[in-house]
């Protein structure tokens, strides 16, 4: 497919894998739409912990994908490829995109892309793919967490966490959810629904507080990206027939784990990323999240949570905010005006 005018764009690339001093901006080649694809004119993005991930080399794209840093799209659809169905040029949307969101155009799948309601801005809907996505599948597709159950998320002020809170609190209002967060956060973790939070600075094995805050029972479903130091206090926390979700590896990949209390108590642990799955399947939990979260944006019971909102220019500062930890919910970066 030729594009008429201009065939470069603005976009952040990396001159080698390393640290912020990696991070430019430069003209690369705009995309072209494949068959199934459409292209989308980018507003917004913003920044995930797995962009640091990938920038220091450890976490390629999937084969095809854009070699460009970015997971998510805010902005309007420019082209349609061939096959393409479901869209029209104009329409504002936002799309999960395998990578290449940090640029003025990315492409995506049409099956992983979702009309933007008239009742959120591009910087709001920058927010939604991957991390309240990530939490949906996760804590409700995977984890089957059920309205008057509990769980324990964990990560305090990230966007995955604050995203799988708020998720909660509008499909599964009375769900009590038990929170682990840095000191910093503590407060405005409580202000954001959750019903016990807990300093994990001062409380690393917060099983003791789980058992007493449950009587004893234990937790439905846990989602963790810490991984191997939570593994004890994770399956000490469990309920019987409990779910531990794991999505990261923070703290590590090695940890021991007592196989017959697992069987006795008939827990699962079951460990899940989103980027590495296969197309269709990513166009089935988007269709599921379409249905059943989105309804709420447009109604705003749930609302983006922004730190702030950088430029395209002002990259290094974002991804240097993002490493620090200091930030409340979602980083965004501006890449046009609408």
């Amino acid at each position: 497919m030729h594009f008429k005018g201009d065939t470069r764009m603005k976009a952040v690339l990396l001159d080698d894998f390393g640290g912020l001093d990696v991070l430019k901006v430069g003209e690369v080649d705009k995309p072209s739409p494949k068959e199934k694809e459409v292209l989308i004119k980018v507003v917004a993005t913003s920044i995930n912990r797995p962009d640091l991930v990938q920038r220091a080399g450890k976490y390629p794209p999937p084969p095809g994908d854009s070699e460009i840093l970015g997971l998510e799209v805010a902005g309007v659809i420019e082209e349609l490829g061939s096959e393409a169905s479901g869209w029209q040029v104009g329409d504002r949307v936002m799309a999960l995109v395998g990578g290449g969101g940090y640029a003025e155009y990315a492409v995506a799948y049409d099956n992983h892309v979702m009309p933007i309601p008239d009742s959120m801005s591009f910087e709001e809907a920058a927010c939604v793919c991957e991390s309240y996505i990530t939490a949906f599948l996760n804590v409700f597709m995977i984890g089957d967490l059920q309205d008057g159950q509990t769980a324990i998320l964990h990560g305090g002020g990230g966007g995955v966490n604050t995203a799988a809170i708020q998720l909660a609190k509008a499909l599964t209002p009375n769900t009590k959810l038990i929170v682990t967060a840095s000191p910093e956060k503590l407060d405005r973790v409580k202000e954001l629904g959750a019903d016990l939070v807990i300093d994990y600075t001062q409380t690393p094995d917060f099983a003791p507080q789980v058992k007493e805050f449950t009587n004893k029972k234990g937790v439905d479903v846990i989602l963790d990206h810490v991984g191997a130091k939570y593994l004890a206090p994770n399956m000490n926390s469990l309920a019987y027939k409990g779910k531990l979700v794991i999505i990261g590896i923070i703290s590590g990949i090695k940890a021991e784990l007592n196989l017959a209390l697992m069987m006795v108590k008939r827990q699962q642990i079951i460990g899940s990323v989103l980027r590495s799955r296969p197309v269709s399947e990513k166009g089935e939990i988007i269709s599921e999240f379409t249905k059943r979260a989105l309804p709420h944006f447009a109604k705003r019971d749930i609302v983006p949570i922004i730190e702030k909102v950088f430029t395209i220019d002002e990259i290094v500062d974002a991804h240097g905010m993002m490493e620090e930890d200091k930030h409340f919910g979602k980083i965004v970066l501006k890449i046009a005006e609408a």
